[in-house]
């Protein structure tokens, strides 16, 4: 347990999927990032802006910073190499968070796009079982406001998400409860402290405050910024209770 909040520090991500333990403390007087509110208790969105001078060049900039620094990590061991760690890989998911835990919490500060804080890759089953690398996911803090996100990447082209309201169980070892757990985790049915503290959980307001998903070996433009656990990499579309699509 003491292993898991210390991970849950820098992340889902992540996991792919991506856990974090930004707390309530940093939330400033400032304007938080507004988010969807038909997204279901356990996730919400930054709306879509309309396209705004310049917003498409920088987008295709930022993708070709990514395609440079995944392609780096077809090879989920170099990514192991250079300090990247698998995010709860005991945990049923349909998308593998590596997580760079040595620098995650500065790069909640900056925006690299040649250094993604988190690689996203699929389970390979069978004789040869590995990862496949499908994208990389960038994030900033829970406090960031709109404005601080689009500065990071065009809200007119991605759409930042965050996961809120999560019960950890008070035995995370005995069951699969990341996803597809219907009381505890991303899709639980427990959404307030006071539910998780009577079941004896341990409650997170949020996992690790914003992100987004960047899949650049797509040619779709739609896949290409597809929204974590709405699109083809992450959950199925019907694994979110609540969720609109």
């Amino acid at each position: 347990m003491i292993k898991f909040l210390l991970r849950s520090v820098v992340f889902s991500t992540f996991l792919i999927i991506v856990c974090g333990g930004v707390a309530h403390n940093e939330v400033r007087a400032k304007p938080m990032a507004k988010p969807m509110t038909d997204m279901g208790p356990h996730m919400s969105m930054t709306k879509l802006r309309p396209l705004a001078p310049g917003d498409q060049a920088r987008a295709d900039a930022i993708l070709a910073a990514a395609k440079k620094a995944a392609e780096r990590y077809r090879d989920y061991r170099k990514a192991e190499a250079d300090g990247y760690t698998i995010f709860m890989p005991d945990q049923r998911q349909n998308v593998y968070h590596f997580i760079r835990e040595s620098s995650n919490l500065g790069d909640k500060e900056r925006f690299d796009p040649e250094q993604p804080p988190a690689l996203l890759y699929t389970k390979i089953e069978g004789r040869s079982p590995g990862y496949k690398l499908t994208g990389v996911m960038y994030m900033a803090r829970y406090s960031a406001t709109d404005d601080e996100l689009n500065a990071r990447i065009p809200l007119s082209i991605a759409q930042w998400h965050v996961h809120l309201n999560m019960c950890v169980p008070p035995h995370p070892e005995e069951r699969n409860w990341l996803m597809g757990d219907p009381t505890f985790g991303l899709t639980g049915s427990i959404t307030t402290e006071e539910a998780c503290t009577a079941a004896g959980g341990y409650f997170k307001p949020h996992l690790s405050g914003w992100m987004v998903h960047v899949y650049p070996f797509e040619t779709d433009p739609a896949k290409v910024w597809g929204v974590a656990m709405v699109d083809d990499h992450g959950m199925e579309n019907d694994s979110m209770p609540g969720m609109k699509m």
